[in-house]
């Protein structure tokens, strides 16, 4: 029964981000980036080594997430990083706050129209899917301001990290 209720989570899962990809632009309450929440902005760079763990970013093994600097670290279970990379986000952002991966897809096509690879999902806003991919192309580009898109693309190199740490439920942690 456990079996049959995750295949069912999983494909229903499936669908949401297949939805999500054909959703009409015009939904966007305004052009340009939208986000879940007016207290989660970018912010500056920070000035911090960016090898350095976010100290704000909780304990043990997880993927710290920074949307003010694009960047991802994938720390050990003893809060040593095993490696951090830039991303270039999608048009929307999560808020800060702790997820768990919900959900991985080995290749799908992204709601950009690229084709995409090692898929990471950790939550989603508005009923678009957020999460982690590589374009198979090992392109990086901005998003289209005028589509509402959760892909947050990495190298095809990174999404290999990626996807070999981040497994079903691991922790996700969203810092500004």
């Amino acid at each position: 029964m456990a079996g049959l209720t995750a295949a069912a989570l999983a494909a229903v899962a499936f669908l949401a981000y297949q939805a999500s990809a054909s959703a009409p632009d015009d939904l966007a309450k305004h052009p340009g980036k939208t986000s879940p929440s007016a207290a989660a902005p970018r912010s500056p760079k920070e000035k911090a080594d960016p090898k350095a763990v976010p100290a704000r970013s909780g304990t043990g093994q997880r993927v710290v997430y920074s949307v003010g600097e694009d960047r991802v670290w994938l720390v050990e279970p003893d809060g040593k990083l095993r490696v951090t990379f830039t991303v270039t986000p999608g048009t929307i952002d999560p808020a800060p706050g702790t997820y768990s991966v919900t959900s991985r897809t080995g290749a799908v096509t992204g709601t950009d129209g690229k084709a995409v690879e090692h898929v990471v999902r950790f939550t989603s806003v508005e009923g678009i899917g957020v999460g982690f991919s590589a374009a198979v192309d090992g392109s990086t580009p901005e998003p289209d301001p005028s589509k509402k898109t959760g892909g947050i693309r990495e190298s095809r190199a990174d999404g290999n990290a990626m996807w070999e740490f981040a497994l079903r439920d691991r922790k996700v942690v969203v810092i500004p």
